[in-house]
């Protein structure tokens, strides 16, 4: 499948958000999970349910809740975790010096042929081949 825009975790997070000072993320998050041109990878769903789960202060949202929303996230257009995107991710890692976890993002989001990576964990409007990330949060 293909998308023409890619979410990062921390889209995700901030569209569960119940923090005050997160109001203003939380619906620019919402807004883009609104648009019907996203998607994401297996990563993405990993992370987000590892930090929507997490207890500290007290987690945003249930096991249940999390797994249902990831159940509904899998319509989406989604990138597998399999030895393709590896070694994709550590090409890119190796290219543009970055996190092997931030590559492997940025792999997923072309192996989706997407040309927007939304995401505040990378360098706003940092092409890195044919995806161009952009920090919907500036």
């Amino acid at each position: 499948m293909r998308a023409t825009v890619f979410l990062d975790t921390n889209i995700l997070l901030y569209a569960i958000s119940t923090a005050r000072e997160e109001i203003s993320k939380k619906r620019i998050a919402r807004e883009l999970l609104a648009r019907e041109d996203w998607g994401l990878s297996v990563q993405v769903l990993q992370e987000f349910y590892v930090n929507a789960t997490r207890a500290t202060p007290r987690p945003a949202m249930s096991h249940a809740d999390a797994v249902a929303a990831i159940r509904a996230f899998l319509r989406r257009p989604l990138a597998a975790s399999d030895a393709l995107l590896l070694l994709a991710a550590l090409e890119l890692k190796d290219r543009y010096r970055l996190s092997y976890w931030d590559a492997a993002i940025v792999a997923a989001a072309n192996a989706l042929e997407a040309a927007t990576l939304y995401s505040e964990d990378l360098n706003d409007n940092q092409v890195y081949g044919s995806v161009t990330v952009r920090n919907p949060f500036t």
